[in-house]
């Protein structure tokens, strides 16, 4: 067997959160999902509040910076917020996939560390939608904000209705692009 890195430790915690809870993150549980022993977690994280930290600043990396470097090259804003759409509804396997989202803002209620890295992650994506509704001549705050609060509750939702081809999601960027055209 070979040897586990870091990274594939922290997918294993992804998977976890986001199957069992964060009552899962913890070195024996996550070794035993592994197939491996707890020394193996030991190597690469000094204890499990590391470990958990390391989770956060991964998970913000990948879900700020890295979907706002992809973003930046398009030319149109239209274009950037339905690629930013697409991005937000694609499971991102890098940061464990399906379900992630949901079990972090769950996961904030119950740990201050959490917490503070969902507040720093929800300021930055709020920032960077409020430049792209600036830049479609949309100035009013709450049209970000409503944009963000969607993403976030559709997430929850079940999506029973595969029929229509669209999901409330698209439905909701496509009316805003159009009112920015519309001006």
């Amino acid at each position: 067997m070979s040897r586990l890195s870091q990274t594939d430790w922290i997918a294993a915690g992804f998977r976890a959160l986001t199957t069992k809870g964060p009552q899962a993150l913890k070195a024996e549980p996550l070794a035993r999902d592994l197939g491996t022993t707890k020394g193996s977690f030991y190597w690469h994280f000094k204890y499990v509040p590391a470990f958990q930290e390391q989770m956060l600043s991964h998970w913000e990396e990948k879900a700020t910076q890295d979907i706002i470097a992809a973003l930046d090259p398009i030319p149109t804003p239209a274009a950037k917020l339905r690629a930013l759409l697409q991005l937000a509804t694609t499971p991102q396997e890098d940061y464990g996939g399906v379900g992630t989202e949901p079990a972090i803002q769950a996961w904030a209620h119950a740990d201050k560390n959490v917490a503070a890295a969902l507040a720093r992650v929800d300021k930055t994506r709020l920032a960077y939608l409020q430049d792209i509704f600036s830049a479609m001549d949309m100035a009013n705050p709450d049209l970000p904000r409503i944009c963000y609060a969607s993403l976030i509750v559709l997430q929850e939702l079940p999506d029973d209705d595969d029929s229509a081809g669209t999901t409330p999601m698209a439905t909701l960027v496509r009316l805003m692009i159009a009112l920015a055209e519309t001006d």
